[in-house]
């Protein structure tokens, strides 16, 4: 019975397309083929818009200097992030790091801080994995999917701190690592920083806000601080001060900072990026020096 309803169903468009074609179009017929026609018309328009947005940026990107990017500038960005997020300067010390610090992200691990609990720990063993299948942190797929979004442990305790630190010594991991790293943070907050007109020590600070507060949309996102930034200072594309835009967002990333605990310490902004800043170091051009968690930092 069924069956027969769903076929006597399906014959119904056949009669009434019979039907309109035997009586005539309806007499809302050309308003709606304007309408479809309108609302085709709008969605092209709209694409080739963005598409011509993206040839724009892509045209900036191309004539700004390589800033941030230059491999020597890379490297010194590394090791800054190193200081804040693994107390040192020798950042490839940390590929085999993992540790749940407390801060309700499950275990931290590896040279950016991938998070259990935050889905970029998660994206870079998928991504491993469909490279390299069978490899020591496979296993620990389904539970990584399971504790994603939480600071629990169930799955992975007590053995994948043991699989990180040994898959760590592998090169095809440690490489892994650093293209996650570019792929989710240092290219599209360098790539951004450009399109807001800022120089080498912006894109450093957007890329140390987008490695800490990860990159999401929401109030303590990456792109939320920003937003809440552009109510308060135009970029330098838009004809605003870069050190006063970059005053106001370290100001918000602050803040944001301290609205989530307190008792978090911001050195990494206060005696790190501030001070640069105020030093009118918008090259973050070296000798540095730097305080973070009351150790003193040097490059020469």
């Amino acid at each position: 019975m069924r069956r027969a309803g769903i076929l006597l169903f399906a014959a119904v468009p056949v009669v009434v397309t019979a039907v309109v074609y035997a009586v005539g179009p309806r007499p809302d017929g050309p308003a709606q083929d304007k309408h479809v026609s309108a609302a085709q018309d709008a969605r092209q328009k709209a694409k080739s818009r963005a598409e011509s947005e993206r040839a724009e940026d892509a045209e900036v990107i191309a004539d700004a200097p390589p800033g941030l990017a230059a491999p020597a500038k890379k490297e010194l960005a590394q090791r800054i992030v190193a200081s804040a997020e693994n107390s040192t300067l020798d950042w490839r010390s940390a590929y085999g790091y993992i540790e749940d610090i407390g801060d309700g992200q499950g275990y931290t691990a590896g040279i950016i801080g991938f998070c259990t609990g935050t889905h970029d720990l998660l994206t870079l063993v998928e991504h491993y994995t469909k490279a390299h299948p069978g490899n020591g942190l496979a296993r620990y797929l389904p539970a990584l999917r399971e504790v994603d979004g939480t600071d629990s442990h169930r799955g992975l305790d007590p053995g994948f701190t043991a699989a990180w630190k040994s898959e760590a010594k592998r090169p095809a991991f440690r490489e892994a690592q650093e293209r996650e790293r570019d792929r989710a943070y240092f290219g599209p907050a360098v790539r951004l920083a450009k399109l807001d007109g800022l120089g080498t020590l912006g894109q450093f600070v957007y890329y140390d806000a987008m490695v800490f507060h990860g990159p999401g949309t929401g109030p303590n996102g990456f792109y939320g601080l920003r937003e809440r930034t552009l109510k308060e200072a135009d970029t330098p594309a838009e004809g605003g001060s870069e050190k006063n835009y970059l005053d106001i967002f370290l100001d918000v990333r602050r803040r944001a900072m301290k609205a989530k605990k307190p008792d978090i310490d911001t050195t990494r902004i206060d005696t790190a990026q501030r001070e640069f800043l105020y030093d009118g170091n918008l090259g973050l051009d070296t000798p540095l020096e730097w305080r973070v968690y009351g150790e003193t930092y040097k490059v020469p």
